[in-house]
């Protein structure tokens, strides 16, 4: 017998996070399509808080499907019987008030839970966290708009809440701190300022439970230069096509790789996640 899944998409926030959402649900349900294990089912909400049921993520399907408030929407996920949500929204809303809707629904759903994502989602709480845990990290401080910072260039400033490295600089100058705040702090009310680390190697580790226990995955590394791409930011991440379309940069295999197994920092990165 498949199994009901379904996948919330959009944004309670912006277009731009309902695209990119979008982006990202597209490939999910083209990588695991399979009619015979899964029927599947999409949720899209706007940013006008509106709930729609669409037959596909197409402009078309999206316009075709019938607008509903919460309350509605809510009844229908009832009546569906889902038995696992995937979730697919990058505002912050997205990633805490409505994954905590299927908690309260008694919906199971991939990844974590609301309070998690809510710590990890604001930079200077999770940096704080993970460094009570013994874990090494840069010298930082927080600042609101009209605060001057305190530590030396080079150094990063970054949007406390923001996803995507939008708002991401590095200053090497004194002088280049006011641009660079400004750009942050559009896309958040607090701005974080740390000491540049001098670029070594840039590695991801995702990590799933099986069967009550953590098992770390393959790394994945990023292309980084230390003389014209010192750091991550928005362009190495996301872009518009020539057509004007949202892609992702770092899914292409030019700037991005799985490290082999057998190399020490494959080791070394699962230790520390």
């Amino acid at each position: 017998m498949s199994q009901r899944v379904l996948h919330l998409v959009g944004s309670a926030v912006s277009e731009f996070y309902c695209e990119l959402s979008r982006l990202y649900a597209g490939d999910c349900l083209s990588a695991t399509e399979d009619p015979v294990r899964y029927e599947v089912h999409i949720a899209y909400i706007t940013p006008d808080r509106r709930w729609r049921f669409p037959a596909g993520l197409g402009d078309e399907a999206i316009a075709a499907a019938r607008p509903m408030s919460c309350h509605a929407a809510l009844q229908r996920l009832t009546e569906l019987e889902i038995d696992v949500m995937v979730p697919q929204m990058f505002c912050i809303p997205g990633m805490t008030h409505y994954r905590a809707l299927f908690d309260v629904l008694g919906i199971p759903y991939v990844g974590n839970p609301p309070d998690v994502m809510a710590l990890a989602s604001h930079k200077a709480k999770a940096k704080a966290v993970v460094a009570a845990a013994g874990v090494q990290v840069p010298g930082g401080e927080l600042l609101r708009r009209g605060a001057r910072p305190s530590i030396e260039p080079p150094a990063v400033v970054k949007p406390v809440d923001a996803d995507n490295s939008v708002g991401v600089e590095l200053v090497r100058e004194r002088a280049d701190y006011e641009g660079a705040l400004t750009a942050a702090l559009a896309h958040a009310d607090e701005a974080l300022v740390e000491t540049f680390i001098p670029l070594g190697r840039e590695v991801r580790c995702g990590i799933i439970v099986t069967d009550g226990q953590l098992v770390c995955l393959p790394l994945e590394e990023y292309r980084l230069d230390s003389t014209h791409n010192p750091i991550r930011n928005h362009v190495d991440k996301i872009a518009r096509t020539a057509d004007g379309e949202l892609a992702l940069v770092a899914k292409q295999s030019t700037t991005a790789w799985i490290v082999e197994r057998s190399e020490p920092v494959t080791e070394r990165g699962w230790e520390g996640a």
